[in-house]
């Protein structure tokens, strides 16, 4: 995962990323549901780019907890980062977040974001950015999900990082337009369904996470409970 114009920023060294213990430190309300987060992005794997082949490397400070049903980063100055948890394989789950991301400079989102193999695909279903964010590319139209009406978008990478190494792939991408960084529930299913509509169909899911991204000399924090049904 990565920032699309930045994906070729990268991260062989991090000042300031840590992963603490799991821990509860945003409340247990989520903490029952038969489908908690098991997968991490963040930490070690921030270090090696979520397992991509090749090395990278990020300015600024990043600091990352990671929880059994959460997570929270602060950062400051950093130029392409992504963290966040979620499940190691990817499926139409509705997907409830509760907590807060602010950004005081650079580019932040919030996202559900996610991969498919065969077709390789990247994809974004944006809650918030502080500006334009995951989207560019070609918008191809609307869909009504959650009290919002979201964008698609679809952009072609050429050349880029993926989790099958450098390669040419497609990133899927909707974008809310009513922006919220507190709470929700994100349907994937109709996004899934409107993407395929548009001929913008997902192959084998590979991970799927609730994850903070920033570039640009980014500044903010992000702290979120997750949980699944």
């Amino acid at each position: 995962m990565v920032a699309f114009a930045q994906l070729a920023l990268a991260l062989s060294a991090i000042t300031g990323v840590f992963a603490a213990p799991a821990t509860e430190f945003i409340g247990p309300a989520l903490q029952a549901d038969h489908d908690l987060p098991d997968f991490e992005v963040g930490g070690e794997s921030l270090a090696r780019r979520q397992d991509y082949t090749q090395n990278y490397k990020t300015g600024g400070n990043v600091n990352f907890q990671s929880a059994t049903n959460g997570y929270s980063v602060t950062f400051s100055g950093a130029g392409d980062f992504v963290v966040g948890r979620g499940w190691k394989t990817g499926s139409d789950r509705n997907i409830t977040f509760s907590g807060s991301t602010t950004a005081s400079s650079g580019t932040v989102l919030l996202s559900i974001y996610g991969w498919s193999t065969n077709p390789l695909v990247e994809y974004y279903i944006q809650e918030y950015s502080n500006g334009q964010g995951a989207a560019q590319g070609t918008k191809l139209g609307t869909l009504e999900s959650d009290g919002s009406t979201y964008d698609i978008w679809k952009h072609q990478q050429v050349g880029q990082p993926s989790i099958s190494g450098t390669a040419t792939f497609w990133q899927y991408i909707s974008v809310r337009q009513q922006k919220r960084t507190d709470s929700g529930t994100i349907t994937t299913a109709n996004h899934f369904a409107a993407w395929a509509k548009q001929g913008m169909k997902l192959g084998t899911m590979n991970y799927q996470v609730l994850a903070t991204e920033g570039w640009g000399n980014a500044g903010g924090s992000s702290k979120n409970t997750i949980s699944s049904s």
